[in-house]
């Protein structure tokens, strides 16, 4: 079989210059898909869907229709995200609704000429960080399958850095597409909130949840992001303006950036610290001006489950009150949690979002971006629940901070 390029914007360009057919790429990447089966980053692979709509789009080409920005791109897409016909499991025991119509992010995947190959593992309902999951089994890591890949969007994430799929799709509420990119190794965009429409995305906390891509390069998260973004009137919290490409890269000589205290203080591996030291480092190199203010609503973990899991509560209400039985040993502890939450705990929880809202907008309102490591280490072993990181003491004269660089 002939080889392809790696990168979605390759695969787009030759598949739109038929230099090769996209029945050619999602051919080989169902085989790759076929050969990596240890992985579990599939929970269920549609090989005839996607052969059908890669020669459709082939006929298409041939016919003189212009190409989309994702033109014959396999894309791995979060089994909590509908697509008609086919099962939405969110990675539960119980729950499996065929879906009579797909949500708006698959069929703006479509209309970009993207072929969907399979619907990707996650954490059981999206609400967890590990994707180790009890019914579907645990989502293992390409570069080390003893470790976990990530959640909630750990198959969408072991897809792409296995190269079974060039893009991901995720979603992210408070983590799950950052966390899997990583581990994994990837770029992953979390989204601001209401860019990408909701519509036919299964809900962990409205409120927050974003749907995001998952790639291997920055440029590849873009053209995804561009295809994927802007308002949709049946999203009640989608933002109405229209996403367009910028006109030119961002000069960093330019850029202000902020490392923020004490959130930028928390406890890291030392493989996280120096890959972060490096980044920072290479940024001033390139000339931005990298500084560490101290803004204290920035601290870790904060009220961030009272903020979000009366949403969950909401959600699963009636299925916990019946059957609490069908929920897995990590989320079911959290979702008595969130049933047990009153009014008032709520109230803090949002109280304290606003603030934290606030304090990165003061931030953002001097600076180009905020900078803070992802995770706090680069590997999970699966079955275990912690991770490693460095001591950090605290140091009174930093106001608890330490030092990044």
């Amino acid at each position: 079989m002939r080889r392809f390029a790696a990168t979605a914007a390759e695969i787009a360009a030759a598949v739109a210059a038929r230099d090769i057919s996209a029945s050619e790429v999602v051919g080989a990447s169902l085989e790759a898909i076929a050969h990596r089966g240890d992985l579990n980053a599939f929970t269920l692979v549609d090989a005839d869907g996607a052969l059908a709509a890669a020669a459709d789009l082939d006929r298409r080409l041939a016919a003189g229709e212009p190409p989309g920005l994702l033109c014959g791109v396999p894309v791995a897409l979060k089994d909590l995200i509908d697509q008609e016909g086919l099962p939405t499991a969110c990675g539960s025991s119980f729950y499996r609704r065929v879906s009579s119509a797909s949500a708006t992010v698959v069929r703006r995947l479509q209309t970009a000429g993207a072929v969907i190959v399979g619907r990707a593992g996650l954490h059981e309902f999206a609400f967890g960080f590990s994707s180790e999951n009890l019914w579907w089994g645990p989502v293992r890591n390409p570069w080390d399958p003893s470790t976990s890949a990530g959640g909630s969007s750990g198959g969408s994430a072991a897809a792409v850095a296995a190269g079974l799929a060039a893009v991901g799709i995720g979603t992210d509420t408070g983590g799950s597409v950052r966390v899997p990119a990583a581990l994994c190794g990837l770029v992953g965009l979390k989204v601001t909130h209401g860019r990408i429409p909701l519509t036919g995305v299964f809900p962990l906390a409205a409120s927050l949840d974003t749907v995001g891509p998952l790639t291997r390069t920055v440029g590849d998260a873009a053209l995804a992001y561009l295809a994927l973004a802007g308002p949709d009137p049946a999203d009640r919290w989608s933002l109405p303006e229209v996403v367009v490409a910028p006109r030119e890269p961002a000069d960093l000589a330019a850029c202000r950036f902020a490392v923020p205290l004490p959130w930028a203080a928390h406890p890291v591996s030392r493989e996280v610290r120096d890959g972060f030291r490096f980044a920072l480092t290479a940024l001033e190199q390139a000339g931005a001006d990298v500084h560490q203010p101290h803004s204290p609503d920035l601290a870790p973990p904060g009220l961030l489950e009272e903020s979000t899991y009366p949403e969950a509560a909401a959600v699963h209400r009636a299925w916990m009150q019946s059957h609490p039985e069908r929920y897995g040993p990590d989320v079911r502890p959290r979702l008595e949690r969130a049933l047990a939450m009153g009014p008032a705990e709520h109230a803090a929880g949002l109280a304290w979002r606003g603030r934290v809202r606030r304090a990165l907008d003061d931030l953002l309102s001097g600076h180009d971006a905020v900078l803070l490591p992802t995770t706090a280490a680069t590997r999970k072993e699966i079955g275990r629940d912690e991770v490693v990181t460095e001591e950090a003491p605290l140091s009174a004269s930093s106001q608890g901070s330490r030092p990044l660089w």
